[in-house]
C-alpha cells in the first residue's frame, strides 16, 4: 500500500534537514520512499517555496504534476480569492478521488504557516514508529500528518499522473 505522508516541523529548515535523516531510514530499510517534495515557508514571505525532493528519490514517482497541483490547491489557491473558487472546488473534488479529502487539505493549511516547513512524502513500506521515533528525537517539533490510499485510490493516481510503472 502507498501512503501520502505530510511531517511539518516548526521551523522552515525542518523539512530540508529531515532529508538527510531519510536518506539514513531508506538505508537501515525502515522507509521506502516513491516520491518527496518540501515546502518551506520562510517568515518573510507571503507565500511558501516548494520544491520536488529529487536528490532523495531521483525523477520521483510522480513527478512535479502531482505535487504542483497538490500544492497549488493546499497553499496558493487560497491568495487567489473568489474569482477562482469553482476551479477550487473541481480541483478538490479531484485530489478526493485520492483519498485527499478537504479536511486533509485545511489541516495542512492551518499547520503549515510562516515560519513552518512540511515533508510531503509518498511511501510504500514504512516502520512508522521508528521513523515517529528518528523524526521526534532529532528534529524540533515534527508532526505526523498523513492519510492513506486505498489500492484504487493509488492505481488511479498513478494512471493519472505517469508514474513509474515498476514502483509497487
Amino acid at each position: 500500500m502507498t501512503a501520502l505522508t505530510v511531517w511539518k516541523f516548526d521551523s522552515e529548515n525542518g523539512a530540508e534537514r529531515a532529508i538527510d535523516k531519510l536518506r539514513e531510514l531508506q538505508k537501515q530499510q525502515l522507509i521506502q520512499v516513491f516520491d518527496a517534495a518540501v515546502v518551506k515557508w520562510p517568515t518573510e514571505r507571503d507565500k511558501p517555496k516548494t520544491n520536488q525532493a529529487v536528490n532523495l528519490v531521483g525523477s520521483g514517482a510522480m513527478g512535479g504534476a502531482f505535487w504542483g497541483l497538490l500544492f497549488g490547491l493546499i497553499f496558493f489557491m487560497p491568495f487567489l480569492g473568489a474569482a477562482v473558487g469553482a476551479a477550487v472546488g473541481a480541483l478538490s473534488g479531484y485530489f478526493s478521488d485520492y483519498g485527499i479529502n478537504d479536511n486533509f487539505i485545511k489541516d495542512l493549511r492551518s499547520k503549515v504557516t510562516k515560519g513552518t516547513s512540511a515533508l510531503f512524502l509518498l511511501t510504500g513500506q514504512v516502520t512508522v514508529d521508528k521513523v515517529r521515533d528518528e523524526f521526534t528525537g532529532e528534529l524540533e517539533h515534527a508532526e505526523l500528518l498523513q492519510s492513506n490510499l486505498s489500492k484504487a485510490q493509488e492505481a488511479k493516481l498513478r494512471e493519472d499522473f505517469g508514474a513509474d510503472p515498476e514502483v509497487q
